[in-house]
Protein backbone atom coordinates (compact mmCIF):
# COMPACT_ATOMS: atom_id res chain seq x y z
CA UNK A 1 0.00 0.00 0.00
CA UNK A 2 0.92 3.52 -0.24
CA UNK A 3 4.30 5.05 1.97
CA UNK A 4 3.62 7.63 4.14
CA UNK A 5 6.86 8.54 4.82
CA UNK A 6 7.98 11.20 2.50
CA UNK A 7 11.09 9.94 1.22
CA UNK A 8 10.24 9.58 -2.29
CA UNK A 9 9.45 7.06 -4.44
CA UNK A 10 12.50 5.02 -4.74
CA UNK A 11 10.54 2.26 -7.38
CA UNK A 12 10.39 4.71 -9.58
CA UNK A 13 12.53 8.15 -9.74
CA UNK A 14 15.50 6.89 -7.27
CA UNK A 15 15.92 8.95 -4.33
CA UNK A 16 14.21 12.68 -5.86
CA UNK A 17 12.60 13.94 -2.59
CA UNK A 18 8.88 13.54 -2.94
CA UNK A 19 8.88 17.05 -1.56
CA UNK A 20 10.70 17.89 -4.45
CA UNK A 21 8.03 16.47 -6.66
CA UNK A 22 5.30 18.53 -5.06
CA UNK A 23 7.25 21.39 -5.59
CA UNK A 24 7.74 20.64 -9.26
CA UNK A 25 3.88 19.74 -9.90
CA UNK A 26 2.53 23.05 -7.69
CA UNK A 27 4.81 24.90 -10.31
CA UNK A 28 3.84 23.42 -13.09
CA UNK A 29 0.68 24.92 -15.52
CA UNK A 30 -0.87 21.31 -16.84
CA UNK A 31 -3.09 23.63 -19.28
CA UNK A 32 -0.25 25.26 -20.58
CA UNK A 33 2.26 22.35 -20.63
CA UNK A 34 -1.01 19.86 -22.43
CA UNK A 35 -1.74 23.22 -25.22
CA UNK A 36 1.91 23.20 -26.73
CA UNK A 37 0.98 19.78 -27.52
CA UNK A 38 -2.91 19.99 -28.64
CA UNK A 39 -5.18 22.12 -28.97
CA UNK A 40 -7.45 23.04 -26.35
CA UNK A 41 -11.29 24.59 -26.37
CA UNK A 42 -12.33 26.31 -23.28
CA UNK A 43 -14.96 24.85 -21.67
CA UNK A 44 -16.74 26.68 -18.52
CA UNK A 45 -13.71 26.23 -16.05
CA UNK A 46 -12.12 23.21 -17.88
CA UNK A 47 -10.39 23.07 -21.42
CA UNK A 48 -11.40 20.09 -23.48
CA UNK A 49 -9.81 18.30 -26.87
CA UNK A 50 -9.83 15.10 -28.71
CA UNK A 51 -7.69 12.80 -26.79
CA UNK A 52 -4.47 12.27 -28.24
CA UNK A 53 -4.32 8.54 -26.86
CA UNK A 54 -7.23 6.99 -28.61
CA UNK A 55 -9.15 8.10 -31.91
CA UNK A 56 -12.49 9.62 -31.38
CA UNK A 57 -14.46 12.18 -33.13
CA UNK A 58 -16.27 14.25 -30.32
CA UNK A 59 -14.03 15.69 -27.67
CA UNK A 60 -13.83 13.40 -24.56
CA UNK A 61 -10.68 14.89 -22.91
CA UNK A 62 -10.28 17.40 -20.14
CA UNK A 63 -8.23 19.25 -18.61
CA UNK A 64 -8.84 21.03 -15.27
CA UNK A 65 -6.40 23.65 -14.25
CA UNK A 66 -8.23 23.58 -10.67
CA UNK A 67 -7.18 20.18 -10.50
CA UNK A 68 -4.19 20.09 -12.32
CA UNK A 69 -5.68 16.63 -13.52
CA UNK A 70 -6.23 15.77 -16.89
CA UNK A 71 -8.94 12.84 -17.11
CA UNK A 72 -10.06 11.34 -20.67
CA UNK A 73 -14.12 10.03 -20.30
CA UNK A 74 -13.80 7.83 -23.37
CA UNK A 75 -10.64 5.97 -23.08
CA UNK A 76 -9.76 6.48 -19.43
CA UNK A 77 -6.38 7.93 -19.74
CA UNK A 78 -5.89 10.04 -16.84
CA UNK A 79 -2.70 11.94 -14.55
CA UNK A 80 -1.02 15.18 -13.73
CA UNK A 81 1.76 17.37 -15.56
CA UNK A 82 4.61 14.21 -14.41
CA UNK A 83 1.92 11.46 -16.20
CA UNK A 84 1.32 13.55 -19.14
CA UNK A 85 4.71 13.85 -20.30
CA UNK A 86 5.37 10.62 -19.70
CA UNK A 87 2.42 9.38 -21.87
CA UNK A 88 2.67 11.85 -24.37
CA UNK A 89 6.39 12.67 -24.98
CA UNK A 90 7.13 8.74 -23.74
CA UNK A 91 9.87 9.61 -20.98
CA UNK A 92 10.31 8.04 -18.07
CA UNK A 93 9.66 9.14 -14.98
CA UNK A 94 12.29 10.82 -13.83
CA UNK A 95 13.19 12.73 -17.29
CA UNK A 96 9.29 13.73 -17.02
CA UNK A 97 10.19 15.35 -13.53
CA UNK A 98 13.64 16.96 -14.70
CA UNK A 99 11.75 18.45 -17.74
CA UNK A 100 9.49 20.09 -15.59
CA UNK A 101 12.27 20.96 -13.11
CA UNK A 102 13.85 22.69 -15.92
CA UNK A 103 10.72 24.70 -17.18
CA UNK A 104 9.85 25.76 -13.32
CA UNK A 105 13.83 27.21 -13.03
CA UNK A 106 14.36 24.72 -10.12
CA UNK A 107 17.37 22.49 -10.23
CA UNK A 108 17.22 18.70 -9.53
CA UNK A 109 18.80 18.54 -5.61
CA UNK A 110 22.05 17.05 -5.45
CA UNK A 111 22.62 13.30 -5.04
CA UNK A 112 20.10 10.86 -6.01
CA UNK A 113 19.04 11.30 -9.89
CA UNK A 114 20.37 14.55 -10.40
CA UNK A 115 22.87 14.17 -12.74
CA UNK A 116 26.21 14.31 -11.60
CA UNK A 117 28.35 17.32 -13.21
CA UNK A 118 30.45 14.01 -14.34
CA UNK A 119 27.07 12.53 -16.28
CA UNK A 120 27.14 16.30 -18.02
CA UNK A 121 30.57 16.12 -18.68
CA UNK A 122 30.17 12.43 -20.12
CA UNK A 123 27.04 13.33 -22.54
CA UNK A 124 29.14 16.19 -23.92
CA UNK A 125 31.90 14.39 -24.67
CA UNK A 126 29.62 11.44 -26.49
CA UNK A 127 27.70 14.34 -28.86
CA UNK A 128 31.11 15.69 -29.73
CA UNK A 129 32.38 12.19 -30.42
CA UNK A 130 29.20 11.43 -32.37
CA UNK A 131 29.41 14.59 -34.41
CA UNK A 132 32.94 14.04 -35.02
CA UNK A 133 32.20 10.72 -36.75
CA UNK A 134 29.18 12.09 -38.63
CA UNK A 135 31.76 14.49 -40.27
CA UNK A 136 34.18 11.59 -41.12
CA UNK A 137 31.79 9.68 -42.72
CA UNK A 138 31.28 12.99 -45.40
CA UNK A 139 34.40 12.28 -46.85
CA UNK A 140 35.25 8.49 -46.24
CA UNK A 141 34.12 7.27 -49.73
CA UNK A 142 34.69 3.67 -49.29
CA UNK A 143 32.39 3.85 -45.84
CA UNK A 144 29.59 5.67 -48.24
CA UNK A 145 30.19 3.18 -51.09
CA UNK A 146 30.12 0.71 -48.65
CA UNK A 147 26.32 1.84 -47.19
CA UNK A 148 25.38 2.63 -50.61
CA UNK A 149 25.77 -1.15 -51.26
CA UNK A 150 23.87 -2.25 -49.03
CA UNK A 151 20.91 -0.28 -50.08
CA UNK A 152 21.01 2.47 -47.26
CA UNK A 153 20.28 5.74 -48.53
CA UNK A 154 21.81 9.51 -47.12
CA UNK A 155 17.90 10.31 -45.35
CA UNK A 156 18.16 7.02 -43.18
CA UNK A 157 21.54 7.67 -42.56
CA UNK A 158 21.29 10.68 -41.57
CA UNK A 159 17.87 9.76 -39.10
CA UNK A 160 19.90 7.50 -36.90
CA UNK A 161 22.87 9.92 -37.43
CA UNK A 162 25.20 7.34 -39.11
CA UNK A 163 29.40 7.82 -39.28
CA UNK A 164 32.65 6.64 -39.46
CA UNK A 165 35.38 6.17 -37.66
CA UNK A 166 38.66 6.54 -39.58
CA UNK A 167 41.51 3.94 -40.01
CA UNK A 168 43.59 5.74 -37.45
CA UNK A 169 44.81 4.16 -33.63
CA UNK A 170 44.41 7.90 -32.74
CA UNK A 171 41.58 9.64 -34.47
CA UNK A 172 39.49 10.60 -31.07
CA UNK A 173 42.00 10.67 -28.75
CA UNK A 174 44.06 13.22 -31.00
CA UNK A 175 40.76 15.13 -31.43
CA UNK A 176 39.20 15.19 -27.97
CA UNK A 177 42.41 13.83 -26.00
CA UNK A 178 44.66 16.52 -25.35
CA UNK A 179 45.12 16.73 -21.65
CA UNK A 180 44.64 13.97 -19.12
CA UNK A 181 41.38 15.07 -17.67
CA UNK A 182 40.09 14.88 -21.20
CA UNK A 183 41.39 11.13 -22.00
CA UNK A 184 39.87 10.29 -18.74
CA UNK A 185 36.65 11.59 -19.60
CA UNK A 186 37.10 9.50 -22.98
CA UNK A 187 38.14 6.29 -21.09
CA UNK A 188 35.18 6.53 -19.05
CA UNK A 189 32.57 6.91 -21.97
CA UNK A 190 34.52 3.98 -23.44
CA UNK A 191 35.97 5.75 -26.36
CA UNK A 192 39.52 4.63 -25.95
CA UNK A 193 41.52 1.19 -24.49
CA UNK A 194 44.45 1.74 -22.24
CA UNK A 195 47.54 0.35 -24.09
CA UNK A 196 49.60 -2.99 -22.75
CA UNK A 197 52.68 -2.14 -21.22
CA UNK A 198 53.45 0.54 -18.23
CA UNK A 199 53.43 3.63 -20.82
CA UNK A 200 50.22 5.08 -20.01
CA UNK A 201 48.97 5.17 -23.99
CA UNK A 202 46.00 4.49 -25.35
CA UNK A 203 44.16 4.14 -28.68
CA UNK A 204 40.77 4.58 -30.18
CA UNK A 205 38.04 1.94 -29.20
CA UNK A 206 36.34 2.35 -33.17
CA UNK A 207 38.87 2.41 -35.97
CA UNK A 208 37.88 1.98 -39.85
CA UNK A 209 34.46 1.32 -39.21
CA UNK A 210 30.99 2.22 -39.58
CA UNK A 211 29.61 3.68 -36.49
CA UNK A 212 26.11 3.81 -35.26
CA UNK A 213 25.30 6.29 -32.05
CA UNK A 214 23.09 4.72 -29.22
CA UNK A 215 20.41 7.10 -28.27
CA UNK A 216 18.27 6.97 -24.83
CA UNK A 217 14.81 8.00 -24.77
CA UNK A 218 15.57 11.53 -24.91
CA UNK A 219 17.74 11.12 -27.90
CA UNK A 220 21.06 11.89 -25.80
CA UNK A 221 23.76 9.42 -27.50
CA UNK A 222 24.83 7.18 -24.66
CA UNK A 223 27.10 4.68 -26.60
CA UNK A 224 28.13 3.44 -29.79
CA UNK A 225 28.53 0.47 -32.02
CA UNK A 226 30.91 -0.07 -34.82
CA UNK A 227 30.59 -2.33 -38.00
CA UNK A 228 33.82 -3.24 -39.98
CA UNK A 229 33.51 -2.57 -43.78
CA UNK A 230 34.85 -5.52 -44.81
CA UNK A 231 34.97 -9.13 -43.44
CA UNK A 232 37.18 -8.65 -40.77
CA UNK A 233 36.77 -9.78 -37.08
CA UNK A 234 35.02 -8.90 -35.05
CA UNK A 235 32.23 -7.96 -37.12
CA UNK A 236 30.55 -6.07 -34.63
CA UNK A 237 31.71 -4.02 -31.21
CA UNK A 238 29.78 -1.88 -28.55
CA UNK A 239 30.61 0.21 -26.05
CA UNK A 240 31.25 -1.37 -22.90
CA UNK A 241 29.09 -0.73 -20.03
CA UNK A 242 29.76 2.68 -18.84
CA UNK A 243 27.85 4.96 -16.27
CA UNK A 244 25.09 6.11 -18.86
CA UNK A 245 25.21 2.78 -20.66
CA UNK A 246 23.98 -0.56 -19.53
CA UNK A 247 23.24 -2.80 -22.75
CA UNK A 248 20.55 -4.87 -20.82
CA UNK A 249 18.31 -1.84 -20.66
CA UNK A 250 18.59 -0.37 -23.70
CA UNK A 251 17.37 -1.11 -27.48
CA UNK A 252 18.98 0.44 -30.23
CA UNK A 253 16.23 2.18 -32.69
CA UNK A 254 13.79 2.85 -29.84
CA UNK A 255 14.33 6.86 -30.02
CA UNK A 256 13.72 6.91 -33.72
CA UNK A 257 10.96 4.51 -33.50
CA UNK A 258 9.12 6.75 -31.28
CA UNK A 259 9.76 9.91 -33.53
CA UNK A 260 8.47 8.30 -36.66
CA UNK A 261 5.23 7.47 -34.85
CA UNK A 262 3.91 8.36 -31.79
CA UNK A 263 1.53 4.94 -31.72
CA UNK A 264 3.72 2.06 -31.75
CA UNK A 265 0.73 -0.19 -32.13
CA UNK A 266 3.40 -3.04 -32.34
CA UNK A 267 7.48 -3.57 -32.35
CA UNK A 268 9.68 -5.62 -34.29
CA UNK A 269 12.90 -7.17 -32.06
CA UNK A 270 15.48 -7.98 -34.12
CA UNK A 271 19.64 -8.95 -33.81
CA UNK A 272 21.45 -6.19 -35.82
CA UNK A 273 21.95 -2.18 -36.21
CA UNK A 274 21.75 -2.83 -40.11
CA UNK A 275 18.55 -5.08 -39.79
CA UNK A 276 17.06 -2.19 -38.34
CA UNK A 277 18.51 0.57 -40.83
CA UNK A 278 17.28 -1.39 -44.10
CA UNK A 279 13.82 -1.82 -42.13
CA UNK A 280 13.42 1.97 -41.64
CA UNK A 281 14.79 2.01 -45.62
CA UNK A 282 12.10 0.17 -46.69
CA UNK A 283 9.49 1.73 -43.94
CA UNK A 284 9.19 0.00 -41.93
CA UNK A 285 10.13 2.02 -38.79
CA UNK A 286 8.95 0.18 -35.43
CA UNK A 287 12.13 -2.07 -35.65
CA UNK A 288 14.58 -2.15 -32.63
CA UNK A 289 17.36 -4.20 -31.63
CA UNK A 290 19.10 -5.46 -28.56
CA UNK A 291 23.27 -4.37 -28.04
CA UNK A 292 24.64 -7.67 -28.30
CA UNK A 293 22.83 -9.42 -25.96
CA UNK A 294 19.52 -11.43 -24.83
CA UNK A 295 16.55 -10.04 -24.09
CA UNK A 296 16.13 -9.03 -20.59
CA UNK A 297 12.94 -8.25 -18.61
CA UNK A 298 13.72 -4.33 -18.29
CA UNK A 299 13.69 -4.62 -22.17
CA UNK A 300 10.57 -5.94 -22.55
CA UNK A 301 9.31 -3.64 -19.92
CA UNK A 302 10.66 -0.61 -21.56
CA UNK A 303 9.09 -1.73 -24.69
CA UNK A 304 5.72 -2.27 -23.65
CA UNK A 305 5.38 0.93 -22.12
CA UNK A 306 5.46 2.16 -25.82
CA UNK A 307 3.28 -0.56 -27.00
CA UNK A 308 1.50 -3.78 -26.62
CA UNK A 309 2.54 -6.35 -29.37
CA UNK A 310 6.23 -7.52 -29.45
CA UNK A 311 7.23 -9.31 -32.39
CA UNK A 312 10.77 -11.15 -31.92
CA UNK A 313 12.81 -12.04 -35.05
CA UNK A 314 14.92 -14.72 -35.12
CA UNK A 315 16.68 -16.93 -37.92
CA UNK A 316 15.07 -20.27 -38.49
CA UNK A 317 18.42 -22.24 -37.97
CA UNK A 318 18.83 -24.15 -34.36
CA UNK A 319 21.17 -20.85 -33.08
CA UNK A 320 17.81 -18.93 -33.71
CA UNK A 321 15.28 -21.08 -31.93
CA UNK A 322 17.67 -21.46 -28.80
CA UNK A 323 17.80 -17.67 -28.88
CA UNK A 324 13.77 -17.69 -29.44
CA UNK A 325 13.12 -20.31 -26.55
CA UNK A 326 15.57 -17.41 -24.41
CA UNK A 327 13.00 -14.81 -25.18
CA UNK A 328 10.18 -17.02 -24.43
CA UNK A 329 11.46 -17.71 -20.84
CA UNK A 330 11.97 -14.34 -20.31
CA UNK A 331 8.70 -12.85 -21.47
CA UNK A 332 6.75 -15.15 -19.60
CA UNK A 333 6.51 -13.29 -16.37
CA UNK A 334 5.75 -10.09 -18.11
CA UNK A 335 2.67 -11.45 -19.96
CA UNK A 336 0.04 -9.22 -18.22
CA UNK A 337 -3.19 -8.94 -19.81
CA UNK A 338 -3.56 -6.85 -22.81
CA UNK A 339 -0.06 -7.90 -24.05
CA UNK A 340 1.01 -10.08 -26.71
CA UNK A 341 4.48 -11.29 -27.84
CA UNK A 342 4.97 -13.36 -30.69
CA UNK A 343 7.63 -14.77 -32.88
CA UNK A 344 8.69 -14.93 -36.50
CA UNK A 345 11.25 -17.55 -37.79
CA UNK A 346 12.75 -16.27 -41.27
CA UNK A 347 13.16 -18.60 -43.72
CA UNK A 348 16.74 -20.35 -43.39
CA UNK A 349 20.23 -18.31 -44.96
CA UNK A 350 17.95 -15.07 -44.77
CA UNK A 351 17.98 -12.25 -41.82
CA UNK A 352 15.62 -8.70 -41.82
CA UNK A 353 18.00 -6.89 -43.95
CA UNK A 354 18.61 -9.29 -46.92
CA UNK A 355 14.68 -10.51 -46.60
CA UNK A 356 13.38 -7.24 -47.02
CA UNK A 357 15.86 -6.39 -49.83
CA UNK A 358 14.93 -9.41 -51.78
CA UNK A 359 11.23 -9.33 -51.08
CA UNK A 360 10.29 -5.53 -50.59
CA UNK A 361 7.98 -3.95 -47.35
CA UNK A 362 5.42 -5.77 -47.90
CA UNK A 363 6.73 -9.11 -48.40
CA UNK A 364 8.12 -8.83 -44.87
CA UNK A 365 5.34 -7.68 -43.99
CA UNK A 366 3.62 -10.46 -45.11
CA UNK A 367 6.03 -13.00 -42.71
CA UNK A 368 5.63 -10.78 -39.68
CA UNK A 369 1.85 -11.31 -40.10
CA UNK A 370 2.53 -15.25 -39.89
CA UNK A 371 4.58 -14.59 -36.82
CA UNK A 372 3.60 -17.57 -34.19
CA UNK A 373 1.58 -16.26 -31.00
CA UNK A 374 3.69 -17.15 -27.62
CA UNK A 375 1.32 -19.32 -26.77
CA UNK A 376 1.87 -21.82 -29.28
CA UNK A 377 5.46 -21.81 -29.51
CA UNK A 378 5.09 -22.04 -25.51
CA UNK A 379 3.09 -25.44 -26.49
CA UNK A 380 5.33 -26.64 -28.66
CA UNK A 381 8.25 -25.99 -26.55
CA UNK A 382 6.18 -27.66 -23.80
CA UNK A 383 4.95 -31.05 -26.03
CA UNK A 384 8.54 -31.47 -27.31
CA UNK A 385 10.04 -34.56 -27.73
CA UNK A 386 6.76 -36.42 -25.86
CA UNK A 387 4.84 -39.02 -27.15
CA UNK A 388 1.23 -37.96 -26.39
CA UNK A 389 -0.27 -41.03 -27.34
CA UNK A 390 0.82 -42.38 -23.75
CA UNK A 391 0.27 -41.61 -20.36
CA UNK A 392 3.75 -40.86 -19.35
CA UNK A 393 3.77 -38.56 -22.15
CA UNK A 394 0.84 -36.75 -21.08
CA UNK A 395 2.24 -37.04 -17.20
CA UNK A 396 5.85 -35.47 -18.21
CA UNK A 397 3.36 -32.36 -20.17
CA UNK A 398 1.56 -31.89 -17.15
CA UNK A 399 4.87 -31.49 -15.16
CA UNK A 400 6.34 -29.11 -17.52
CA UNK A 401 3.20 -27.41 -17.78
CA UNK A 402 2.97 -26.75 -13.85
CA UNK A 403 6.66 -25.61 -13.50
CA UNK A 404 6.12 -22.91 -16.28
CA UNK A 405 3.00 -21.78 -15.86
CA UNK A 406 4.10 -20.49 -12.21
CA UNK A 407 6.18 -18.01 -14.47
CA UNK A 408 2.95 -16.71 -15.83
CA UNK A 409 1.19 -13.80 -13.83
CA UNK A 410 -2.52 -15.22 -12.93
CA UNK A 411 -5.16 -13.91 -15.56
CA UNK A 412 -6.91 -14.55 -18.42
CA UNK A 413 -3.89 -15.78 -20.06
CA UNK A 414 -2.72 -17.82 -18.17
CA UNK A 415 -6.01 -19.80 -17.72
CA UNK A 416 -6.11 -20.04 -21.16
CA UNK A 417 -2.92 -21.52 -21.88
CA UNK A 418 -3.96 -23.60 -19.17
CA UNK A 419 -6.97 -25.11 -20.59
CA UNK A 420 -4.97 -25.78 -23.99
CA UNK A 421 -2.26 -27.50 -21.82
CA UNK A 422 -5.02 -29.53 -20.85
CA UNK A 423 -6.68 -30.57 -23.98
CA UNK A 424 -3.60 -31.55 -25.11
CA UNK A 425 -2.89 -34.35 -22.26
CA UNK A 426 -6.45 -35.39 -21.96
CA UNK A 427 -7.42 -34.46 -18.85
CA UNK A 428 -9.26 -31.75 -16.73
CA UNK A 429 -7.74 -28.44 -16.54
CA UNK A 430 -7.91 -28.96 -12.49
CA UNK A 431 -4.73 -31.10 -12.77
CA UNK A 432 -2.89 -28.20 -13.65
CA UNK A 433 -3.72 -25.95 -11.06
CA UNK A 434 -3.46 -28.47 -8.32
CA UNK A 435 -0.02 -26.91 -8.24
CA UNK A 436 2.40 -28.24 -5.02
CA UNK A 437 3.81 -24.72 -5.33
CA UNK A 438 2.01 -21.86 -3.20
CA UNK A 439 0.82 -19.13 -5.70
CA UNK A 440 0.76 -15.23 -4.29
CA UNK A 441 -2.52 -14.28 -3.28
CA UNK A 442 -4.18 -10.98 -4.79
CA UNK A 443 -3.94 -8.47 -3.06
CA UNK A 444 -7.09 -7.53 -2.14
CA UNK A 445 -9.04 -4.59 -4.36
CA UNK A 446 -10.18 -1.33 -3.25
CA UNK A 447 -13.83 -0.45 -3.48
CA UNK A 448 -13.92 0.63 -6.89
CA UNK A 449 -15.59 3.48 -8.53
CA UNK A 450 -18.75 4.02 -9.23
CA UNK A 451 -19.99 6.35 -12.07
CA UNK A 452 -23.83 6.50 -11.20
CA UNK A 453 -24.26 6.03 -6.99
CA UNK A 454 -20.58 6.35 -5.57
CA UNK A 455 -20.78 4.72 -2.09
CA UNK A 456 -20.38 7.18 1.21
CA UNK A 457 -16.11 6.31 1.04
CA UNK A 458 -15.97 7.16 -2.28
CA UNK A 459 -17.70 10.23 -2.09
CA UNK A 460 -16.05 11.28 1.08
CA UNK A 461 -12.99 10.57 -0.97
CA UNK A 462 -13.89 12.28 -4.29
CA UNK A 463 -14.64 15.69 -1.82
CA UNK A 464 -10.62 15.51 -0.44
CA UNK A 465 -9.29 14.61 -3.86
CA UNK A 466 -11.01 17.50 -5.27
CA UNK A 467 -10.24 19.84 -2.71
CA UNK A 468 -7.36 18.57 -0.05
CA UNK A 469 -8.10 20.75 2.59
CA UNK A 470 -11.17 19.70 3.10
CA UNK A 471 -9.67 16.51 4.66
CA UNK A 472 -9.49 18.81 7.86
CA UNK A 473 -13.36 19.03 7.84
CA UNK A 474 -13.78 15.22 8.11
CA UNK A 475 -14.92 14.63 12.09
CA UNK A 476 -11.95 12.36 13.88
CA UNK A 477 -14.52 10.06 15.50
CA UNK A 478 -15.32 7.94 11.83
CA UNK A 479 -11.15 7.22 11.95
CA UNK A 480 -12.37 4.14 13.80
CA UNK A 481 -15.22 3.27 11.38
CA UNK A 482 -12.30 3.38 8.56
CA UNK A 483 -9.56 0.81 10.29
CA UNK A 484 -12.76 -1.25 11.09
CA UNK A 485 -13.76 -1.90 7.11
CA UNK A 486 -9.95 -3.22 6.92
CA UNK A 487 -7.82 -3.31 3.73
CA UNK A 488 -10.25 -2.12 1.71
CA UNK A 489 -10.24 1.21 3.08
CA UNK A 490 -6.82 2.02 3.73
CA UNK A 491 -6.64 4.03 0.51
CA UNK A 492 -8.72 6.29 2.12
CA UNK A 493 -7.55 6.50 5.40
CA UNK A 494 -3.78 6.94 3.36
CA UNK A 495 -5.54 9.86 1.21
CA UNK A 496 -7.33 11.42 4.23
CA UNK A 497 -3.53 11.40 6.53
CA UNK A 498 -1.86 12.76 3.07
CA UNK A 499 -4.42 15.72 2.85
CA UNK A 500 -4.17 16.89 6.21
CA UNK A 501 -0.70 16.71 6.32
CA UNK A 502 0.14 18.53 3.16
CA UNK A 503 -3.18 20.61 2.51
CA UNK A 504 -1.34 22.57 0.10
CA UNK A 505 -1.41 19.88 -2.82
CA UNK A 506 -3.31 20.39 -5.34
CA UNK A 507 -5.27 17.51 -6.70
CA UNK A 508 -3.08 16.34 -9.23
CA UNK A 509 -0.68 16.73 -6.77
CA UNK A 510 -2.22 14.11 -3.90
CA UNK A 511 -2.79 12.19 -6.83
CA UNK A 512 0.65 11.68 -7.76
CA UNK A 513 1.36 10.12 -4.22
CA UNK A 514 -0.75 7.31 -5.39
CA UNK A 515 1.50 6.50 -8.40
CA UNK A 516 1.64 2.83 -9.21
CA UNK A 517 -0.87 2.06 -5.73
CA UNK A 518 -3.58 -0.16 -6.51
CA UNK A 519 -6.26 2.39 -5.62
CA UNK A 520 -4.78 4.84 -8.26
CA UNK A 521 -7.17 4.05 -10.97
CA UNK A 522 -9.88 4.21 -8.94
CA UNK A 523 -9.20 7.80 -7.42
CA UNK A 524 -8.49 9.15 -10.53
CA UNK A 525 -11.92 8.00 -11.43
CA UNK A 526 -13.46 9.66 -8.80
CA UNK A 527 -11.99 13.17 -9.62
CA UNK A 528 -12.65 13.12 -12.89
CA UNK A 529 -16.29 12.88 -12.18
CA UNK A 530 -15.97 15.37 -8.90
CA UNK A 531 -17.12 18.85 -9.78
CA UNK A 532 -15.56 21.64 -8.35
CA UNK A 533 -17.73 23.26 -4.89
CA UNK A 534 -17.76 26.32 -3.20
CA UNK A 535 -15.82 25.47 0.42
CA UNK A 536 -18.94 26.05 2.17
CA UNK A 537 -20.39 23.11 -0.07
CA UNK A 538 -17.61 21.57 0.64
CA UNK A 539 -17.60 21.19 4.31
CA UNK A 540 -21.19 20.77 4.64
CA UNK A 541 -21.05 17.81 2.36
CA UNK A 542 -18.45 16.38 4.42
CA UNK A 543 -19.97 16.88 7.86
CA UNK A 544 -23.02 14.76 6.68
CA UNK A 545 -21.06 12.20 5.30
CA UNK A 546 -19.39 11.65 8.34
CA UNK A 547 -22.60 12.24 10.35
CA UNK A 548 -24.72 9.27 8.27
CA UNK A 549 -21.15 6.77 8.38
CA UNK A 550 -21.30 7.55 12.76
CA UNK A 551 -25.16 7.09 12.42
CA UNK A 552 -25.09 3.76 10.66
CA UNK A 553 -22.33 2.27 12.50
CA UNK A 554 -24.31 2.73 15.58
CA UNK A 555 -27.53 1.46 14.32
CA UNK A 556 -25.14 -1.51 13.47
CA UNK A 557 -24.01 -2.01 16.89
CA UNK A 558 -27.39 -0.78 18.44
CA UNK A 559 -28.82 -4.24 16.41
CA UNK A 560 -26.23 -6.55 17.08
CA UNK A 561 -26.63 -6.01 21.03
CA UNK A 562 -30.56 -6.06 20.50
CA UNK A 563 -30.25 -9.15 18.52
CA UNK A 564 -28.10 -10.74 21.53
CA UNK A 565 -30.05 -9.54 24.33
CA UNK A 566 -33.05 -12.00 22.57
CA UNK A 567 -31.09 -14.61 22.82
CA UNK A 568 -28.70 -14.47 26.11
CA UNK A 569 -27.83 -12.11 28.99
CA UNK A 570 -25.83 -9.07 28.29
CA UNK A 571 -22.26 -8.38 30.26
CA UNK A 572 -22.77 -5.20 32.38
CA UNK A 573 -20.31 -3.33 30.29
CA UNK A 574 -22.76 -4.17 26.56
CA UNK A 575 -26.21 -2.88 29.05
CA UNK A 576 -24.61 0.36 29.18
CA UNK A 577 -23.22 0.75 25.86
CA UNK A 578 -26.62 0.10 24.86
CA UNK A 579 -28.29 2.16 26.73
CA UNK A 580 -25.61 4.84 25.82
CA UNK A 581 -26.10 4.25 22.09
CA UNK A 582 -30.28 4.31 22.33
CA UNK A 583 -29.87 7.40 24.49
CA UNK A 584 -28.19 9.05 21.42
CA UNK A 585 -30.27 8.03 19.09
CA UNK A 586 -32.89 10.45 21.03
CA UNK A 587 -31.04 12.97 20.93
Amino acid sequence: MLRLDGRGKTGMSGSIPQEFIDEVLARSDLVGLVERRIPLRKAGRDFTARCPFHDEKTPSFTVSPDKQFYHCFGCGAHGNAIGFLMAFDRLEFRDAVADLAAEAGLALPAGGDAPPARHLQLRSALEAVARYFRQQLRGAHDAIDYLKSRGLSGSTAATFGVGYAPARWDGVLTQFGATPEQRALLLECGLIIPREGNDGGFYDRFRDRIVFPIRDGRGRVIGFGGRVLDQGQPKYINSPETPLFHKGQELYGMYEARQAARELPWVLVVEGYMDVLMLAEHDITNAVATLGTATTPEHLRRLFRHTRRIVFCFDGDGAGRTAATRALQTSLPEMQEGREIAFLFLPEGEDPDSLVRREGRDGFLTHAQQALPLSDFLLQQLKEGLNLQTIEGRTRLLERGRSTFRKIPDGIFRELLEQALARLAETDVRDIRSRPARRESTPPRPIAASRTQPTPLQRLAGLVLAHPPAAAWIDPAISPLLRAEGEAAEWLIALIELARDHPHLSSGGLLERFRADPAEPMLAELLAWQPVRSEEGLARECSDICRYLLVRASKSEVDALLTKAATEELGDGEKERLRYLLARRET
